[in-house]
């Protein structure tokens, strides 16, 4: 599987969900089922790398203006979410945090655990295909710490220089 097919799946998936984060992850499920176990291990690659890249301060803190707060597993979720919203707003994000201001519509801000599901759907069909676990997948982890520089999150004045559409758009919650 290349990027693009990975890319379409993607795309596919949450389009048919109609922007219901566990109907996506249902969708990519039964997507993923229709191929091999090789193809959804080369999917379960490209969502790994994906959500790998996106450990980066930056992107925390946008979640955290976004969500009113990101803990670690909420940041975790976000990461899997941005990646379920498609190439166009994933890359979009990693170039500019604060474009996701723009290209948010309709903003859930409940999306902390809406992520988590999207997250783990390469592994349930490849279970479901094989009756065993997935194996490694022989991606490097992500480093301990996000790539960039670190952000204080208890700062308002900081983050709203930093994010200025997002914390007009956002953080008057």
């Amino acid at each position: 599987m290349d990027e693009t097919e990975f890319w379409e799946i993607v795309d596919s998936t949450r389009q048919a969900a109609d922007g219901d984060p566990e109907d996506h992850a249902e969708l990519l499920v039964e997507r993923l089922l229709r191929t091999d176990p090789d193809a959804v291990l080369d999917f379960a690659r490209h969502f790994e790398s994906r959500y790998n890249r996106a450990y980066r301060w930056d992107l925390w803190g946008a979640a955290w203006v976004l969500l009113d707060g990101a803990s670690d597993d909420a940041f975790d979720y976000f990461r899997c979410w941005l990646i379920g919203q498609g190439r166009e707003v994933f890359e979009g994000a990693l170039h500019d945090p604060d474009s996701l201001a723009d290209i948010l519509d309709d903003f859930d801000d409940e999306i902390d655990g809406d992520g988590e599901e999207l997250g783990y759907a390469a592994d349930e069909a490849y279970e479901q295909l094989t009756g065993t676990v997935a194996p490694d997948l022989g991606i490097s982890p992500a480093p301990p710490e996000p790539e960039g520089t670190a952000i204080d999150f208890e700062d308002d004045g900081a983050l709203a220089r930093r994010y200025p559409k997002l914390w007009e758009r956002f953080a008057a919650r």
